[in-house]
């Protein structure tokens, strides 16, 4: 019976510590890849770093342009991260230092 009591504990620990995390950062992953849009800074996961300009039909295509005339195409998978979103048009600047007061 105390066998069983620690499989069941053995199983309850490795579920906690390992398998549970792993599908949060699956989960935050794919949301992360679904939010990527037209005007997105990214960075591939090979390093590459450039802009979204197009998404082809299926989604899983996404052209990124890295320089003046020179585009990619990656697939949706290979964004590592997002740098920085695309503001949407209702959206306020952020202050730039000159609109700041200085420390007095």
């Amino acid at each position: 019976m105390s066998s069983i009591i620690l499989l069941v504990a053995l199983f309850a620990l490795m579920y906690f510590l390992m398998i549970r995390p792993q599908r949060k950062r699956a989960a935050e992953r794919a949301a992360m890849l679904g939010r990527a849009d037209i005007g997105d800074v990214i960075a591939t996961v090979g390093g590459v770093i450039g802009k979204i300009v197009a998404v082809e039909e299926p989604g899983e295509v996404v052209c990124i342009e890295v320089d003046s005339d020179v585009e990619l195409r990656v697939q949706r998978r290979a964004i590592g991260e997002i740098i920085t979103h695309a503001r949407s048009e209702g959206t306020a600047e952020p202050p730039t230092s000159d609109d700041l007061d200085a420390p007095e």
